[in-house]
């Protein structure tokens, strides 16, 4: 039961931020124009400031056991490619192939998935998530671009140049890249003895923690005014699909794996932070890049919000079936 108060109370405060987002627009505070303006901001200024700051935190990338990261990203990569023949089957519109595709691997980690992990395994399940978060992180996002590249609404193909080109150029790599960077300057740092860190210049890094806070609220006010319940029909198939795959599939393969495979390599924590990868729901991060990849945004929000809805009752199905297993 504490696992479902849990997951209950980890997707409200977004599902009440969409609604509000909604209401806004019924009432036309808030138009189509404003939050197709609005997700431009967040996906070019709000969303890296906040994946910048999020990578600058981590305390020593040095900390990490690889063999829970090769796991994850091998398990990552295993979903991005059986996922796609079953996404090629459900739609056949170009545009909509895309936003499903990365539904099926691109979790809310940084969002959901770190505290859920603190929540089922404490401070070593916080830890854990943490660290993993400055592999998995980037490997959704490069595989988001990929996948808004391949498929687009004109119907065209990238090809492996523009496609790698896309990936360099995405304001989301790019911060994260730059954080990256950062933290192997504050190593060196460290290791010169020297004590200026970033977070030293205070008006500057208090200014990026300003605007990172504004992605998540910002991206679902702009989801609430972009969504509609009369859309829900023309995409039933599309929903279904991406609510199972991102709910019931995913985790069934990444966790499902692990403990038929690798109990005995991974603790309870390692379990903690593979329920935060691969049971959380879609990433609101999501329907921007969508939105800028030329993708069905439509479809990236509706995903948003129906798996969000579903995870809360998922996380816990998983969270008490491994406590029974005695993992947790």
């Amino acid at each position: 039961m504490d696992s479902l108060i849990f997951a209950l109370n980890a997707v409200a405060p977004i599902i009440i931020t969409v609604a509000i987002g909604y209401i806004l627009k019924k009432i036309g505070l808030i138009d189509g124009s404003f939050a197709k303006a609005a997700n431009k901001l967040v996906f070019h200024i709000f969303l890296p400031c906040m994946l910048f700051l999020n990578v600058y935190k981590i305390n020593s990338l040095g900390d990490i056991d690889l063999s829970y990261v090769v796991y994850v990203l091998a398990a990552l990569i295993a979903v991005f490619g059986l996922s796609l023949p079953a996404v090629l089957l459900v739609t056949k519109r170009s545009e909509r192939r895309g936003a499903l595709w990365q539904a099926s691997f691109r979790s809310n980690y940084a969002l959901i998935g770190i505290p859920l992990a603190q929540s089922l395994f404490g401070d070593d399940g916080a830890m854990i998530a943490t660290l993993l978060s400055a592999f998995v992180v980037p490997t959704i996002n490069v595989l988001a671009v990929i996948s808004l590249s391949v498929f687009r609404r004109d119907g065209g193909k990238m090809g492996i140049k523009g496609t790698l080109l896309g990936v360099v150029k995405n304001p989301l790599i790019q911060s994260i890249a730059a954080g990256l960077a950062v933290l192997c300057v504050r190593a060196l740092f460290v290791k010169c003895g020297i004590s200026f860190r970033l977070s030293d210049i205070t008006p500057v890094y208090t200014a990026l923690e300003y605007i990172s806070r504004l992605a998540t609220p910002m991206a679902l006010l702009c989801l609430g005014a972009q969504f509609e319940f009369s859309a829900v029909s023309a995409l039933r198939r599309e929903i279904i699909f991406g609510t199972l795959m991102r709910t019931v599939i995913v985790p069934a393969i990444g966790i499902g794996t692990a403990f038929l495979f690798f109990r005995n390599s991974f603790g309870g924590a390692h379990f903690a932070a593979f329920i935060a990868v691969f049971a959380t729901p879609v990433s609101i991060s999501s329907v921007p890049m969508t939105q800028e990849m030329d993708g069905d945004v439509t479809l990236a929000g509706q995903l948003v919000v129906w798996t969000t809805l579903a995870s809360a009752f998922s996380v816990f199905l998983i969270s008490f079936l491994l406590k029974l297993a005695g993992v947790f």
